[in-house]
């Protein structure tokens, strides 16, 4: 298949620069794969869409701060961006500079802390930090939003830029569709009768890079790390699964997919994929020509998300991290 196929025009206007006034006030676009039937909702109504044969599972990733501005020991601004900790004074970071650093360099962050560059490693650098990088990112590192957005982070986003349910630091980007969730909604869904469970799945950087190649299958998806705990395997067995964004849906299916509970996971979901754990999938709208709107044309048919997404474009939709959301019935 061609990237192209994934294309499509978006105004800039229906670009969400800032969430809704209240976490479930978000409209939601009901899609029936099987019939192609569209009905519009508010994401308020997600309760009664859910019973007891249903399992919600939510990603519980939380988003680290994980932007850091600084200098090289030589003066030069730079700009460090964590894209995956893997110790506890270690990460892999894009590092913004005039001039890329060198093995050995060093380099000042935040409020005077130090980092060693160690290797570089593709697009990325292995670095080491002086001190505890979560502590630090807290301390001094900036929400890493998305560059259509386009506001300087400030308090709201370090709220409403992370899911209510969020636990375990490690993403650079939040699984957006549990953005629209908030204490009491969950409690509705629990009473109707669904289980709900967790996965994690450290969303990294390369969910916002856009698709490149010209041919979908050349293209090469990032490195994230996944775990799907035993009791959501056990929650979710002879149930209806509605994944919660497609972050939970690639670490259920990767995890099916590999027979391990954990793990790095680089699965690439493009139509033709043979799903075997998730029925129903809750995500916001994507951007063209991304790996995230190939999953979803995966899913419910590429023809289903043309319609889908033409239909809420003309009844103005609002699009991406902030945006709306869609539940899509997979076709059996």
């Amino acid at each position: 298949m061609r990237v192209s196929e994934f294309d499509y025009a978006l105004p800039a206007e229906l670009i969400a620069q800032r969430p809704a006034a209240e976490r479930t006030a978000s409209r939601l676009l009901h899609l029936d794969a099987a019939s192609g039937r569209l009905r519009d909702l508010a994401f308020a109504d997600l309760p009664a869409l859910v019973d007891a044969r249903d399992a919600l599972v939510l990603n519980d990733t939380r988003v680290i701060k994980a932007r850091l501005a600084g200098r090289k020991a030589s003066g030069g601004k730079i700009e460090l961006f964590v894209e995956r900790i893997t110790g506890a004074r270690e990460a892999l970071a894009l590092i913004r500079s005039s001039h890329a650093p060198r093995a050995g360099a060093e380099l000042v962050v935040g409020d005077g802390a130090r980092v060693t560059v160690v290797a570089r490693e593709a697009d990325l650098y292995r670095v080491r930090f002086a001190q505890d990088v979560l502590h630090l990112l807290e301390r001094c590192g900036a929400v890493p939003l998305p560059p259509y957005i386009t506001h300087a982070p400030d308090a709201a986003d370090a709220e409403r830029y992370q899911t209510v349910y969020a636990s375990r630091p490690g993403a650079v980007a939040a699984p957006t569709a549990g953005l629209h969730f908030d204490a009491p909604l969950l409690a509705r869904i629990a009473a109707r009768g669904a289980r709900i469970a967790h996965v994690t799945l450290h969303v990294g950087a390369g969910t916002f890079q856009p698709v490149r190649v010209e041919q979908v299958e050349a293209h090469h998806m990032h490195r994230e790390h996944y775990e799907v705990p035993q009791s959501t395997l056990r929650a979710i067995a002879g149930r209806r699964v509605l994944a919660v964004g497609t972050t939970t849906l690639r670490a259920l299916e990767s995890a099916a997919l590999s027979g391990a509970a954990s793990g790095d996971t680089e699965l690439f979901v493009v139509p033709g994929f043979r799903f075997r754990v998730v029925q129903r999938l809750l995500t916001n709208f994507h951007l063209p020509r991304s790996s995230l709107l190939m999953l979803v044309a995966a899913f419910a048919g590429l023809e289903n998300v043309r319609r889908a997404y033409a239909h809420a474009i003309a009844q103005r939709y609002r699009f991406f991290s902030y945006g709306d959301a869609m539940l899509i019935e997979r076709a059996a």
